[in-house]
């Protein structure tokens, strides 16, 4: 029983276990469709001061930071990480299944290229 756990665990933060974990379903108030196609899916995430997201997975993904700000990072693992969008960074993120919030006090605006296989 202990190994099943494990391996539900472990797919889902590999990302092959999505169900409901699509952000755009489950962050619609915060993240809009711009572009999908055979290659890409293009979000674009306004994230306000106090905004906190459903947990959500990520392929993996290229964010471009159009109106930066302070963030804290929730992994599934527990680990929290605090952290700053600067205006203009374009950062890889390998796959990932998280939440986040605004811990600033000003709107993240972020684009968001998921890459498919």
């Amino acid at each position: 029983m202990k190994r099943i756990f494990i391996l539900i665990g472990v797919l889902l933060v590999a990302g092959l276990v999505r169900g409901d974990q699509d952000p755009l379903k489950v962050n619609s108030k915060t993240i809009a469709l711009k572009l999908e196609n055979q290659r890409v899916r293009v979000l674009e995430a306004t994230i306000k001061p106090g905004d906190k997201e459903a947990t959500h997975s990520h392929p993996a993904y290229v964010i471009y930071v159009i109106a930066g700000g302070k963030f804290r990072n929730h992994a599934v693992d527990g680990t929290i990480t605090d952290g700053e969008f600067k205006t203009g960074d374009v950062i890889y993120r390998d796959p990932v299944t998280h939440w986040a919030e605004n811990i600033g006090d000003t709107t993240i605006r972020l684009v968001l290229v998921e890459l498919k296989n």
